[in-house]
């Protein structure tokens, strides 16, 4: 049988020491793997590398069917980005994947029939890393949602339901605040589960929506979520169904595919032989269905659940009363081997269905009319109100009238109030009167007009209309 490549990389922390039972798993399970090793994290940050990849490696990942990573550590401070999200968005892997699944009695939880799949987008929202140091004292981060990204993560959450027969998909958000962004992103949820007639949909606000999965996980099967939720809420959902240390992950693209534990590199427990090597092992089980070794993933999961099943356990999930004997990562490791052929007696036995063929998106951008009607420019100014206004109320562009002074998104002219707390960043609209076209010509001048007064010009945004209907926040922010 000809072997499938696959990149791996051992990481940094209790990372090579989970890679390793991983792999011993895999070898005697008789997965039909050629690897391929691929040095990421730390060690390639502190040699200069500011991604924590030499760029050579981009071509052995390519060249590979699937991308095996064991959690890595990002060097505090020094602008480095971080290596997940570069891989994730670089190599287009929209869709990660993190089932959230109780093994009660043998691990405790208060959850004893949670079964949840939460499905996260993964290559937008505030995780695109997009901000700005804008005065000493304040940050700005830009969320991006689009129509694009947001097609391609909830249709993939209905496939996966649909081939996984799953029977409910449900939709995080939270459009009452974020209209516009959040908005887009129920709106598209609407649109694309009418077209998945025979599986429920629901969508719930984000914050009672996160209790609800604290308190009742069992009332939800598939959660679809923008970047920030998902990545919050799928670690909490881990927690509660036992312990985030055992939980694997799937990130899927159209081109590649990346497979990892959701927890991170604990340096404070490596070289011990303690860390608990569950979560990697999963995520490889997902890494073996997707390159089609249906039945080996099969064999290492049924196989871990038989060793769950035992109370053999490592020291983060070990209860008195419930788990027979304490291990480290290899013990842990060989215990799954020693299994594997095996079935679990009480727990569910695995049985996965054969790998999806790439959900490949065919986006058509919306059409509509677009028309530029003003500008929000963005102040930096230490001061009190009415000095701010009296350097900046004159300014007007030709069709362009200052409508609004805002500071935090609060509204402080006109008709403002003397309690509002003001910081350093002042945001003043200017608007035509009746929505009227005006030119990229005039919105500029404003800003000239800025430069005259010798007021300091943070970043601005031009305002449109789209199809005569604002495509920007209210006056109240």
């Amino acid at each position: 049988m000809n072997k499938i490549p696959i990149a791996v990389a051992e990481g940094d922390g209790i990372g090579p020491e989970i890679m390793r039972a991983t792999l011993h798993i895999l070898e005697a399970a008789g997965a039909a793997l050629e690897i391929h090793k691929v040095e990421i994290g730390e060690k390639m940050y502190l040699k200069g590398f500011p991604t924590g990849m030499d760029p050579k490696m981009w071509d052995v990942i390519r060249g590979t069917k699937a991308f095996l990573k064991a959690p890595i550590t990002t060097p505090q401070g020094g602008g480095f980005k971080s290596l997940n999200v570069t891989i994730r968005t670089t190599l287009g892997l929209y869709a990660n994947v993190r089932p959230c699944v109780s093994y009660f009695p043998f691990v405790a939880t208060k959850h004893p029939e949670m079964d949840v799949v939460i499905v996260r987008e993964n290559e937008e929202d505030l995780y695109a890393g997009i901000e700005y140091r804008q005065t000493p004292d304040v940050c700005s981060s830009i969320k991006i949602i689009s129509r694009a990204g947001s097609e391609k993560i909830i249709r993939y959450a209905f496939e996966y339901a649909k081939r996984t027969e799953r029977k409910k998909v449900t939709c995080f958000m939270k459009d009452n605040i974020m209209k516009f962004s959040d908005g887009l992103f129920h709106k598209v949820f609407d649109e694309i589960a009418a077209e998945y007639p025979n599986i429920l949909n629901e969508h719930w606000i984000v914050d009672i929506g996160a209790a609800k999965l604290a308190d009742t996980p069992e009332v939800f099967d598939v959660i679809v979520m923008p970047n920030l939720y998902g990545d919050i809420l799928s670690d909490v959902a881990a927690q509660i169904a036992g312990s985030v240390g055992l939980a694997g992950s799937a990130n899927i693209g159209e081109k590649g595919a990346m497979f990892e534990a959701i927890h991170g590199s604990a340096p404070r427990r490596a070289g011990q032989n303690v860390a608990n090597p569950s979560g990697l092992i999963l995520a490889a089980v997902q890494m073996l269905v997707h390159i089609g070794l249906v039945e080996a993933g099969e064999k290492i999961h049924n196989g871990w659940l038989a060793t769950l099943e035992q109370g053999i356990h490592t020291y983060d999930i070990f209860k008195e009363g419930l788990s027979k004997q304490k291990v480290g990562t290899a013990e842990f490791g060989a215990a799954v081997i020693k299994n594997l052929g095996k079935n679990p007696q009480q727990l569910k036995t695995v049985a996965y269905s054969r790998a999806a063929e790439p959900l490949i998106h065919k986006h058509l951008p919306t059409s509509s009319s677009r028309k530029l009607v003003g500008i929000d420019v963005f102040i930096y100014f230490r001061g009190q109100m009415q000095q701010f206004f009296d350097r900046i109320s004159h300014i007007n562009v030709g069709a362009l009238r200052l409508k609004m002074i805002t500071n935090r998104g609060v509204r402080v002219w006109p008709q403002g109030q003397p309690e509002t707390f003001c910081i350093e960043q002042w945001r003043c609209r200017f608007v035509s009167d009746e929505d009227k076209a005006v030119s990229q010509h005039e919105v500029i001048q404003i800003l000239h007009a800025f430069d005259h007064v010798q007021m300091d010009v943070i970043k601005s945004e031009f305002l449109y209309t789209f199809d005569n209907k604002a495509g920007y926040s209210s006056a109240e922010g």
